[in-house]
């Protein structure tokens, strides 16, 4: 796409195929909760920060915990003009370059090894898919922190607090995704640290079975889309 932003509309379905092609984390650590964020829920996310909100084409991004690069290189694909993506895992990051190089936008993104904690700076926008807490609890405050403390527009995903069957429902009849209500805990969260929520997206999400503990061979779950706005110049 050379040095300009890319200005028409890709449709959906091909943003899902060119993510389809982004290689997954290779060798996944339990500890990290390094689950790669499905082809659906990742487009979905990308489609709603890039063409609803105009947080993409153009921009500065950055993708805490970027794994393999599948947002960050999604976010190029759709125009942003610089992406950085950072993961503590080398593996992954290595995984990301070989992605950046097959997918010609190695000039568009810079990967980084390390903690999220030695970013500076500021982005246009932040987005990331971090740890739910599952293995580490409240894994996911640290990110949400960083991401509000350099980043403008953040779009962060987290788990849905309970298993709400109505809603499951709903959202096989939606088009992917429902808007719905923040939890009052991440509501507070956020406006402790000078950010307000703008929206609030569930959508379904489907990992594969990855882990020994795992029971499935496909694990159906809810994720929640937090769109925020920081208040930090």
């Amino acid at each position: 796409m050379g040095e300009h932003a890319q200005k028409r509309i890709i449709r959906k379905l091909d943003l899902e195929l060119f993510l389809s092609k982004i290689t997954p984390q290779p060798s996944p650590q339990a500890h990290l909760e390094q689950y790669t964020i499905s082809e659906s829920t990742a487009s979905t996310m990308l489609y709603i920060s890039a063409y609803v909100n105009s947080d993409i084409i153009g921009k500065t991004v950055l993708d805490l915990g970027c794994g393999t690069g599948r947002l960050a290189l999604g976010a190029a694909y759709l125009g942003a003009k610089k992406v950085v993506g950072i993961d503590l895992d080398r593996l992954a990051i290595e995984t990301a370059v070989e992605n950046s190089l097959n997918n010609g936008l190695m000039e568009r993104v810079q990967w980084v090894i390390g903690n999220i904690s030695s970013i500076v700076g500021r982005f246009d926008t932040v987005l990331q898919n971090p740890p739910f807490g599952v293995q580490t609890r409240e894994a996911d405050r640290v990110f949400l922190a960083k991401a509000l403390e350099v980043g403008h527009s953040v779009y962060s995903l987290h788990s849905h607090p309970q298993t709400d069957k109505q809603l499951i429902k709903k959202l096989k009849t939606s088009n992917s995704f429902l808007q719905i209500l923040p939890t009052p805990f991440l509501e507070k969260y956020v406006e402790q640290h000078n950010g307000t929520i703008k929206a609030v997206y569930a959508m379904p999400m489907t990992i594969p079975h990855i882990f020994d503990f795992h029971t499935k061979i496909k694990h159906n779950f809810i994720v929640d889309l937090y769109v925020l706005e920081s208040k930090s110049r």
